[in-house]
This record gives structure tokens, sequence and C-alpha cells, in this order.
């Protein structure tokens, strides 16, 4: 019972490759044709080989006899061409199939090469604008999205580590410095609890919108009904006492704006345009906040007067941790993840948004998303657009 089992397992059929299905097709198609050929012209043969009716019986015994020994002969001539058609073509085959699958195995090498560490490499597949061409183009197109979405992965990991790390050095140093002084009376004390609570509040909120970042890369999982002038006039309301101690004059028109995904992120996404338009704003300035439909879309609009942001800067904002001007680079005024959320949000929706730098300073945004998007998985979207000054 066991050499059977021994006997089969050294037995082992060849790894069916694509080169091997394609000779083995090519020769079976060459094979086929050429049997269909000698079988026709075999056909032909015997019947010119047969006597004409009416003949003597010794002509016809003789034809008869003429056309066995000729039969027997063209049998043996038979097998041996097609024999050394089989192997022709076979050969034939393997060496053009080999020839023509010679880019993919290049595509098949560089790309299990390429790795984290060098997606820069590509593939450059030369020749003619074929099929594996544009396999290798789609390739490279690949390996580019994700050296982008490695190296945005790796300055995101390193910029929210010293956001982290900022802030408990600063309260080590506070309690290092309380510990130090012998005169530190209840005042004292008192003064670093409050500017440790600060500071714990600042690590909390930081929390917050990282959390609130990976939720929206996650995109979303069940899809609900809202409408956008209800979440923005909820997110609006919060915001108003900041905006008044600041001096900044709100203005709200909202129109219904029925819409379709998570309105938790979009009351995110909304917050953050909000807080953003405040803070990054003049004294005395301004901030109008509409919600319409338009084009079948809910369209959301947060225009703010402030200082003049240059066009070549909106692409470097929606960035994680970025900033632009002075005015920006405040512990306390804002972790830099405010837009990075917003167009998480947006790419999760299938949202897109448009972005103007006004000419007198501040930034014109509109977030237009798009209702018939509900339950669906979103395909890649432009999702920021950037104009010239309005």
């Amino acid at each position: 019972m066991d050499l059977p089992r021994k006997a089969t397992a050294r037995f082992h059929l060849p790894r069916r490759t694509l080169r091997l299905q394609l000779t083995l097709l090519y020769g079976g198609v060459v094979v086929v044709l050429l049997v269909a050929v000698l079988g026709i012209w075999g056909l032909l043969y015997g019947t010119s080989s047969k006597a004409a009716p009416g003949s003597p019986a010794s002509a016809v015994a003789k034809a008869q006899a003429q056309a066995a020994g000729n039969g027997h002969h063209v049998d043996i001539l038979f097998a041996l061409v097609l024999a050394v058609a089989v192997v022709l073509a076979l050969g034939l085959g393997w060496l053009i199939a080999g020839r023509l699958l010679r880019a993919l195995r290049k595509i098949t090498s560089t790309a299990r090469d390429i790795s984290a560490s060098n997606l820069h490499e590509r593939l450059n597949i030369e020749g003619p604008d074929d099929e594996l061409k544009e396999l290798g183009g789609t390739l490279d197109d690949l390996f580019a999205r994700l050296e982008a979405s490695f190296e945005s992965q790796r300055r995101f990991v390193a910029n929210a580590s010293h956001e982290l790390r900022t802030p408990l050095t600063a309260e080590r140093s506070l309690l290092q410095v309380a510990l130090a002084d012998p005169d530190a009376d209840v005042e004292a004390w008192r003064a670093t609890g409050e500017e440790l609570l600060a500071l714990g509040g600042l690590q909390e909120r930081l929390i917050d919108a990282l959390l609130t970042l990976a939720r929206s890369e996650r995109g979303i999982e069940q899809w609900h009904d809202f409408d956008l002038a209800t979440v923005a006039e909820k997110a609006v309301l919060v915001r108003r006492l900041e905006a008044d101690r600041r001096g900044i004059r709100v203005e709200t028109t909202f129109a219904a704006a029925p819409g379709a995904g998570d309105p938790g992120l979009v009351e995110s996404l909304i917050a953050n345009l909000v807080d953003n338009a405040i803070r990054h704003n003049v004294d005395n300035g301004q901030v109008d906040i509409a919600t319409a439909t338009r084009a079948g879309s809910a369209v959301l609009r947060v225009v703010n007067t402030g200082p003049v942001v240059p066009p070549e800067d909106i692409e470097r904002l929606f960035e994680p941790f970025r900033k632009a001007g002075a005015d920006r680079t405040r512990s306390n005024d804002g972790n830099g993840l405010g837009l990075s959320i917003v167009r998480a949000v947006a790419d999760a929706h299938g949202a897109t948004i448009v972005v103007e730098p006004r000419s007198g300073g501040g930034l014109r945004l509109e977030v237009a998303f798009p209702v018939s998007s509900r339950g669906k998985s979103q395909a890649p979207v432009p999702a920021l657009s950037c104009s010239r000054p309005a």
C-alpha cells in the first residue's frame, strides 16, 4: 500500500505556466489544422485512385491493390509529417510564447523586487504601445501613489510624535521648576496646575483630532440621511461664543440641503472649517456660512476674511500639521489637522472641495456632497480644486 503512494508522491506534473499554456494552445491549433488538411488530401487521393466505372474486372482488382499499397505509404507519410509538425509547432510555440512574455517576466521580477524601501523605482517598459506596456504604465502609476502614500504616512507619524511630545516636555518642565522651588506656595502650585490643565486640554484636542482623522480615512461603514443645513447650524451654534470673543461677525444662510453619509464626520468637517475661518481671521473680521442644493449636490460654502493666502500655499494647508503664515504657528491656535480632516471626510463621502483665495485676504471654500453616493464605494475623485484669487 505504501509503494503506490510513494511513487505518486515522486511524480509531479510541470507547473502550468502561461508560457506552457500558450505553447500547447499554439501547437494544438497547428496540429488540428494540419490533420484537417492531410485528411482532406487523403480523401481526394483515395477518390482519384479508384478505377473508372465500366472498367474490366482485372483493371478494378489492379486499381484496388495499387490503392491499398499507396494507402499504406500515405499512412506512414501522414504519421511522419504529423510527428514532425507536432515537434516543430511545440518548439516554435515555446519560442514565440517566451518572446511575447519577456516583458511580462520583467514586470513580475521588478514588481517583486520593489518594496517600501525602494518605491522610487519604476518598470519603464519600452516597446510597442500594446497591452503589456499599458500594464507597466498602470503599475508605475500605482507605485507612484504608494510612494506618495508611504511618504505622507512617515511624515504624519513624525509630525504626530513631535506634536504629542511637545506638551509632555512642557509639562515635565513645569513640574521640575515647581519641585525645585523651595519657596513655592499654594498660589504657585495653583498656577502650575492651571498650566498643566491647559496643556492636558491641548493633548486631548490633538488626540481627538487624530482619532477623527483616522476614522474618516477608514471610510463610512453605515450611511444615513442628513440635512446639511441642520448639521451646519449645530456646528456654528457651538462656536459663536468663540467668534464673539475674537470679535468675528458670523453670518449664516441655511437652506435645506439633503445628503447621505456619516453626520458625525460631516459635523467634524464643518466644525473644522468654521474653527479655521474664526482663528485665521483679522480683527473685526467676518465669516459667511451657507448651505444650498445645486446640481443634485448638497453644497456648503464658507467665506472668511483674513490674511492673504498665496494660491501656491493652498494645497500645502491640507496636509497634516502644515500651517501657513505667522498666525498659524501658535501652539494654542489649532494643531494643523483641521483641513486634513476636512479633506479626509470629503474623500470618504466622495465630495469635492473648491478653494479660492480672496484678493483682499481670506478664503472662499465650497464642499459639494453628491447625494447619489449613498451606500456605494467611492471611486477616487479630485477632492481638492484650487483657483486663483476671487
